[in-house]
């Protein structure tokens, strides 16, 4: 006896969406595209050492833009993450150079510093319900406040002239400037990649972010912390631009005013970007990474072209204003 159903064999041919297919692939193709062109103007573009320079430059906005990806999993924006990165550069250095600590000291006053920032966030968002970008704003200059307030807005340095007239008689270890180096520096952006992808994607408390990202009264309603859920996205986003600040601080050895300012607008490009990555429609630390690499390939291959730095900010503000629609317009 035959079972089959005669309407499902009539179906109608999948027709070729232009756009469905360049909202799944765009960013890749446009990776692809950049490289072709750059590499045709300039043949050192796709040499081993320059991909390296390319991951190596992109790190820290990765795992910055890996945190504010788990703010957005709740619907939540961290916009305090380039100060917190300034203050744990700050105080990692300081630890060192000032009061002579070692590694373990210096890495784990940063991280506390930060929780306590995350915790703040959180505490005003969950409890006094203000509206996140606005808290974090807020948070943004309150930290970058408290930070130069700490170095009192000098560079603090190895050798360093102090307030009083003495030199800074403690030294960086030299493990913990291997950090900031090649292959380590790569190494943990992977780590913190791949360990964030596989959270948000395959465990139960990932689930529920996005969960709550997409309905959170729906959240509520079907039994998940809606709020403990949220305080965990906003300490994840604070750790997580603590490591870059001391990735950071590791990198270049000292700790400049204000250093983690710039990387804030390209890690939120990136974590924007990545919503499209193979038409994922939502925050996803691939997709972050994805989108840092765009980043980092326009911003090397720009330079090797000569355009001048000045200019830099009109690309990247464009591939983000494109990012954005195409993720926005599919959204609609």
């Amino acid at each position: 006896m035959n079972h089959s159903n005669p309407v499902q064999a009539n179906h109608p041919k999948k027709t070729f969406d232009l756009f469905q297919f360049l909202y799944k692939y765009g960013t890749i193709l446009t990776i692809f595209i950049l490289i072709l062109v750059f590499a045709l103007s300039n043949p050192t573009f796709i040499q081993g050492n320059n991909i390296i320079n390319i991951l190596r430059s992109i790190s820290i906005v990765t795992i910055i833009a890996v945190g504010i990806t788990i703010s957005l999993s709740v619907n939540g924006f961290d916009l305090s993450v380039g100060s917190v990165a300034s203050l744990s550069n700050a105080l990692v250095i300081s630890m060192f150079v000032w009061f002579s600590q070692n590694t373990v000291v210096a890495i784990f006053s940063a991280l506390v510093a930060s929780l306590l920032v995350g915790a703040l966030n959180s505490f005003i968002i969950v409890k006094l319900k203000v509206p996140d970008m606005l808290v974090t704003l807020a948070m943004m200059f309150i930290v970058q406040g408290i930070a130069l307030t700490y170095t009192k807005g000098a560079t603090i340095s190895q050798n360093m002239v102090m307030t009083d007239g003495s030199f800074a008689t403690g030294v960086i270890s030299p493990f913990f400037e291997k950090i900031g180096q090649v292959p380590w520096i790569i190494v943990i952006m992977v780590v913190v990649v791949v360990l964030v992808h596989i959270f948000l994607t395959y465990t139960k408390h990932g689930r529920y972010m996005y969960v709550i990202g997409g309905n959170s009264e729906a959240a509520r309603l079907s039994g998940i912390a809606v709020n403990k859920y949220k305080v965990i996205a906003y300490l994840l986003s604070a750790l997580f631009a603590s490591i870059g600040g001391i990735v950071l601080a590791s990198r270049v050895m000292t700790a400049e005013i204000n250093a983690g300012a710039p990387y804030l607008m390209d890690a939120v490009a990136a974590a924007f970007i990545g919503f499209s990555v193979l038409g994922a429609g939502k925050p996803n630390a691939f997709g972050t990474f994805i989108g840092a690499v765009l980043i980092g390939i326009l911003q090397n291959g720009l330079v090797m072209m000569s355009v001048p730095y000045y200019a830099m900010d009109i690309v990247k503000g464009a591939v983000l204003a494109f990012a954005l629609a195409l993720t926005y317009y599919k959204q609609k």
